[in-house]
């Protein structure tokens, strides 16, 4: 290489250097990560990639290390075994090339793999000594770790006896829920970044108190070491660790790499309480473990295949705020473009005034975002010290310009009985599908309606004639006659849909269900004093003078909607062909919506759920259905196609 490209390298994994090392002493030491997983790792791949074309390493490369180096405040623990970092890969080929590396070292006889999922927390040691809990230690380095045993005590999940003599250390990883992070993050001072954050930081407080507080759970999966004991392979580890009262996750073992990559292709993150950001993929056997051996900072018996990254960092251009259905006002961030899950995020949500204010978002700040569930992505934390223009409260309806009112938390327009935007959020609610489900009805043409044909009324749909509609632009006569339609199949609504269409403030899908099943009648719901609400489960006194007060100030609104030929059916019956039923749809239903469907089942006795579980006993598999009949194939579940589902419904 020429004089001046190896100076321009060399200072290249400088910067990479010190600035990772500066994000590993955040991350590691100090609990207040400022980059996300996804930007560090980037980075490390530049480095090492460097570092291999050039042979320059630094002396104090990340490359080297393992983890991060022991809080001082602590106690130091020397490890028994040394506890490796794992190597990633991102690709189903990298993934096979390291299986064949493993098959070559075996001679021949096919090694035994196993899948488990890559926990997304801080590993942690637990010692045992005669059966008696002896103490817990972070990863450290990997050599030495810190001593944090008050701080283990509080989880619930680590056994404090075991019946084994001698000592034992076994490992797994210290989680945060995700819905123990949600409540939390409900009423802290100073929200949690994201759960990973929130159980590091809880081990590596030097009140228990406060690690207590954070509701941590442990995950365990691997047996560090026995005294008076031995295992020969992660299966054996397992369920020696299981039979002794640990808690651990699924195992799955194959020697077919094929195998384990449609199982990690079949992982449905959404549906778990914890986060992963990954699967890892071990060679089952000890013996061949042994043979295999490590790299400096690896083991290469093991390694984690990564997924896309469900967080990441940008930063924050203005915050802007949008007035909904009940005329609450949200702030929105406009963002940085950034790429997440696949997607180009140009926006994020915050809750309120005060959540801005709690974390610390301002113009210019560099914020976490998270996005799941394909829905717009949230704000978590901003990076302390970023930002240049703090956040304006407003004080006027953005739309109208009428004065907003605070309700507790939330801001209010005080005149969104004639507030455009919230009118028209109000009706496009009404339209949707966990609602009136009225095909063909976009916001867009709701505000049509509003500025052409003076709507205001959600009820007043049903009075839309075809000559109104052909007085518009873009209709003609067949898409006046498919909208009509709908508007009229529209008619005959399930009670909890037509609970949740009516824009009850803090009212939606689930506890519209909920009130449908308790009341069974519009009326009896509207009659309801607030002290009876208050009793349901779930409903607390706010949310019961919510109910309470929309049924006052609108004693003939449901009138409105019966006079106009709507029809109200219950939500379940006592019994039906699907009564007992947990029932899964998956694909594309070629004669109706799936949300149609899941009510026919539903009207029959059944139960619709969003995934399969250990609990689903039937699944009703369309066009292109993917993981979750394969995972329902796998369990043994019935599965039946769109024409015996009709057959079923139509009996």
């Amino acid at each position: 290489m020429m004089k001046s490209n190896m100076d321009d390298i060399k200072k290249r994994l400088s910067e990479l250097t010190d600035k990772l090392n500066d994000y590993a002493y955040r991350y590691y030491v100090l609990d207040d990560p400022v980059v996300t997983d996804d930007v560090y790792d980037r980075m490390y791949d530049e480095l090492v990639l460097l570092e291999k074309q050039s042979g320059i390493v630094m002396p104090d490369s990340p490359s080297k290390r393992v983890g991060g180096e022991p809080v001082k405040a602590f106690a130091p623990h020397t490890h028994i075994n040394r506890l490796y970092s794992l190597d990633k890969c991102r690709s189903f080929d990298e993934l096979r090339e390291w299986a064949e590396k493993v098959r070559k070292a075996a001679d021949g006889k096919p090694p035994l793999f196993t899948l488990e999922y890559k926990l997304d927390g801080l590993t942690l040691v637990v010692t045992y000594i005669d059966g008696e809990f002896a103490g817990a230690a972070t990863r450290g380095n990997g050599i030495v770790g810190e001593t944090v045993t008050a701080q283990a005590r509080t989880i619930k999940t680590i056994p404090r006896h075991i019946d084994v003599q001698g000592r034992v250390e076994v490992k797994g990883e210290c989680i945060m829920r995700r819905s123990s992070f949600r409540k939390y993050n409900e009423t802290a001072e100073e929200p949690l970044k994201n759960p990973r954050n929130g159980a590091a930081g809880a081990l590596r407080n030097l009140d228990p108190d406060v690690t207590a507080s954070r509701n941590l759970d442990m995950v365990f999966y691997d047996v560090n070491y026995i005294e008076t004991d031995s295992v020969h392979s992660q299966q054996e580890g397992v369920n020696w660790l299981k039979k002794h009262g640990f808690y651990t996750e699924k195992l799955s073992i194959t020697s077919d790499i094929d195998e384990i990559i449609k199982q990690i292709e079949e992982v449905d993150r959404d549906s778990l309480d914890f986060d992963i950001d990954g699967m890892v993929v071990k060679t089952d056997n000890y013996e061949l473990r042994d043979k295999l051996g490590f790299t400096d900072k690896f083991p290469r018996w093991a390694i984690a295949y990564k997924f896309e990254a469900e967080e990441t960092t940008t930063k924050v251009i203005d915050v802007v705020w949008q007035v909904g259905r009940t005329g609450k006002l949200t702030p929105l961030a406009l963002l940085e473009p950034v790429e997440l899950c696949g997607a180009t995020v140009r926006r994020a949500t915050l809750n309120n005034y005060g959540d801005i204010l709690r974390k610390k978002v301002k113009k210019g700040s560099t914020v976490f975002i998270r996005r799941s569930n394909d829905v717009i992505p949230e704000i978590l934390a901003a990076v302390e010290g970023t930002g240049t223009e703090e956040i304006v409260k407003p004080s006027v309806c953005p739309d109208c310009g009428a004065p907003l009112v605070e309700n507790g938390a939330h801001l209010f327009c005080s005149n969104k009985e004639n507030c455009r935007t919230s009118i028209i959020a109000a009706i496009s609610h009404f339209a949707s599908k966990d609602c009136m489900d009225i095909d063909g009805l976009s916001k867009s043409t709701i505000t049509k309606f509003y500025d052409e044909l003076g709507l205001r009324h959600a009820y007043s749909l049903y009075d839309i004639k075809k000559e109104d509609l052909l007085g518009l632009e873009s209709f003609k006569d067949k898409k006046a006659d498919n909208l009509l339609s709908a508007i009229e199949n529209s008619k005959r609504v399930r009670l909890s849909s037509f609970i949740n269409a009516l824009g009850i403030p803090n009212v939606g899908k689930v506890l519209a269900s909920d009130l449908a099943k308790i009341y069974g009648d519009i009326n009896k719901l509207a009659a309801a004093s607030p002290e009876e609400l208050a009793e349901i489960d779930d409903i607390g006194e706010v949310v019961a003078e919510d109910i309470h007060e929309f049924f006052k100030k609108n004693q003939q609104l449901a009138e409105e909607y019966f006079s106009r030929g709507i029809t109200i059916i219950a939500d379940i019956k006592t019994s039906g062909v699907f009564d007992g039923q947990n029932v899964v749809l998956t694909g594309t239903l070629a004669s109706m919506p799936r949300n149609k469907a899941a009510a026919l089942i539903e009207e029959r006795g059944g139960r619709v759920q969003s995934s399969v579980t250990g609990e689903t006993t039937l699944l009703i598999a369309g066009e292109k259905a993917g993981s979750k009949l394969a995972k329902a194939k796998a369990a043994g579940i019935r599965i039946i196609d769109e024409n015996e589902f009709l057959s079923l419904v139509n009996a």
